[in-house]
């Protein structure tokens, strides 16, 4: 994790002084129910809440233990034991390591999905308010980055709302999948600890119980959660990918932001670069780079190993927070990102009328002429509008051919803009409900 690329209440998930008070609750509430169970006194198990609840775990102190000792909760199991007492005796009672630090890791993701699932409403509000700003703007199509037929910069705006409805969608089935509790002892059998442990931990720690753990949860749930945020990740990277090419110089349909002071070039004064879109695209990489080992570790020996333990205490942390970080700055530059309508208009005439190919082939298959002698007869006449030869429809009204099926009076409406947005409405309706 890169403090840069960091924001506050996700990384809080992370630290060290999270995760051990999620160990010490794991342990409190299953010893509560061990006690309840009679496997344990009852005032130990209260021991055990009243003095760990109200304790400053000492990071360094736990550091210290796992130096000597090489185990992370057998550390944290001994500073406990520091502060709470000769009652500690009766804490994991049954229980395995695995037991705590996949339920933790349960805890962080479900915490982590919450703060992922806000920051896409959040970018959602802001989608909406600037497609219904721009709702009837109108300018061009591209496919190939070639100029194709007009639309709405609200519909462009319209589709990636969409899109991230899906997203948020795929991060409500991924928490949902992840937010499982395991205390299920060794290899996953239950011969020391009762399923009813498992149950009231989950319980208390809103999870649900996994069915069969094998002494660890299955990586194919761990796998499913960061595909997810891989595909969010993409989804950040074609919006990004979008502005960047509206904001080049021969384009300048849109911009982020330029705030009074920036300066975009240490060379170049007169430099406006797309450096917070740009930054969102490396970040979608690094979200993905993520995906890979996350799908390895589903493949663990036997009853379980450790190959993945490395790898989550990266990915883990690195995905969550860099993928919070990259939503919130796409959020802020849609919410700042300036419009310019004009330029849009002026590029859609920059080609003539071309963009109204199509709306004349058909007219002519109407009047006719068969399709490939009507794509023929508007094709030759568009790559001379291409060449620079005049505008499509006094080319095509001064094409013999042409004029045979269609008069001037009938081409005229043809180029008419109005007609490529008569279902912006339909299509607003269907995405926002409303």
């Amino acid at each position: 994790m890169i403090p840069r690329y960091a924001r506050a209440e996700m990384t809080n998930i992370w630290s060290a002084e999270t995760k051990f008070r999620i160990w010490f609750e794991i342990e409190a509430h299953a010893a509560h129910a061990l006690a309840e169970l009679g496997v344990i006194p009852k005032e130990a198990a209260k021991i055990v809440w009243e003095k760990g609840s109200v304790a400053e775990f000492d990071v360094e102190r736990i550091d210290e233990i796992e130096r000597e000792v090489k185990h992370d909760v057998i550390a944290f199991l001994t500073h406990l034991s520091e502060i709470v007492g000769p009652e500690a005796r009766f804490v994991h009672q049954g229980m395995t390591s695995s037991d705590v630090l996949d339920t933790c890791l349960a805890v962080q993701l479900k915490r982590a999905s919450d703060i992922l699932i806000e920051d896409i409403d959040i970018l959602l509000e802001q989608i909406k308010h600037r497609a219904f700003e721009h709702k009837y703007t109108p300018t061009i199509g591209r496919s190939h980055g070639i100029h194709a037929e007009p639309t709405t910069f609200g519909l462009k705006l319209a589709g990636y709302y969409a899109e991230f409805v899906r997203a948020r969608d795929r991060l409500v089935t991924a928490r949902e999948e992840i937010a499982t509790c395991a205390i299920s002892g060794p290899v996953g059998t239950f011969a020391s600890v009762s399923p009813k442990v498992e149950e009231y931990v989950a319980h208390k720690l809103g999870l649900k119980v996994e069915p069969v753990s094998t002494q660890v949860i299955p990586r194919d749930r761990h796998a499913a959660f960061f595909a997810a945020l891989g595909v969010v990740a993409s989804s950040l990277e074609r919006f990004a990918t979008e502005i960047r090419h509206l904001q080049r110089t021969e384009v300048l349909e849109a911009e982020e932001y330029f705030s009074p002071g920036q300066k975009g070039s240490s060379a170049m004064p007169h430099k406006r670069n797309p450096v917070l879109s740009e930054n969102v695209t490396g970040l979608a990489r690094m979200v993905r780079a993520y995906v890979m080992p996350a799908m390895e570790n589903v493949a663990l020996w036997h009853e379980r190993d450790i190959s993945h333990s490395s790898v989550e205490r990266y990915i883990g942390p690195d995905a969550t927070i860099t993928l919070d970080f990259a939503i919130g700055r796409m959020s802020a530059i849609i919410g700042k990102l300036v419009v310019y309508p004009e330029r849009m208009q002026k590029n859609l005439d920059q080609t003539q009328g071309l963009v109204n190919s199509q709306r004349v082939m058909l007219a002519l298959t109407q009047k006719g002429v068969a399709r490939e002698h009507a794509y023929r007869l508007v094709q030759r006449n568009a790559m001379r509008t291409w060449n620079g030869e005049g505008p499509l429809i006094e080319l095509l009204k001064a094409d013999p051919e042409v004029s045979a099926a269609l008069t001037p009076a009938e081409l005229e409406p043809l180029f008419d803009p109005s007609h490529h947005f008569q279902n912006v409405d339909v299509i607003f309706k269907r995405v926002f409900k409303d």
